[in-house]
């Protein structure tokens, strides 16, 4: 199965790094193709150009599509399974994977709009759509203040939406005292992609 990796976070002495590493041993046990874009690593542009909101704001697809996001398009179509792996920040997914969004799920790729009689997504529906992050709050702490709620909705609801098959968020929770969870996580990881 060809896997698609989107990975936000900008330090390799993250505990999310060492979960990314675990995930990838998991899946290349059971023979996947793995690609990865590591949003900080290639500096991957979250910023919309003033052209790229008159594509998507106005609805004006006369305007193109920039190379970056085209070259996200291609991996995207490659994968059988997309696995979205980040660290929570304020309740959310850090800035640089919310522009990802942003800018590559382009108008006239992931979502249609009812200006176009004609034009429908071109984004292929995805078997298995994976939400994975670490969080320092306990689970108790997440589900009590609807965080956890708020962040599955952001995620699957939204922007996974009707664009996968099947979707599901795993919150590797508790990451504050990392001692405690750090092997249960990790092989939590591994786990996840030995059996996906």
């Amino acid at each position: 199965m060809n896997l698609f990796i989107v990975y936000a976070h900008p330090s390799e002495k993250s505990f999310t790094y060492q979960v990314l590493k675990s995930l990838i041993a998991g899946l290349k046990s059971s023979g996947h193709e793995v690609e990865i874009s590591d949003l900080y690593q290639m500096n991957f542009c979250t910023d919309m150009t003033k052209d790229e909101y008159e594509r998507e704001g106005l609805l004006d697809t006369s305007l193109s599509i920039p190379d970056d996001v085209i070259a996200e398009h291609r991996k995207i179509e490659k994968a059988d399974a997309v696995i979205f792996l980040y660290p929570v920040w304020w309740s959310d997914c850090p800035a640089k994977l919310k522009g990802w969004f942003d800018r590559v799920y382009s108008v006239g790729y992931a979502y249609g709009h009812q200006k176009f009689e004609k034009e429908i997504a071109q984004m292929k529906k995805i078997n298995y759509g994976l939400v994975l992050c670490t969080a320092g709050h306990p689970d108790d702490f997440l589900k009590e203040t609807g965080i956890a709620e708020s962040m599955r909705t952001a995620m699957l609801v939204d922007r996974l939406g009707v664009r996968f098959e099947r979707k599901e968020m795993i919150i590797l929770s508790g990451t504050l005292e990392l001692d405690k969870v750090k092997n249960e996580h990790l092989r939590i990881a591994f786990e996840i992609g030995k059996n996906i």
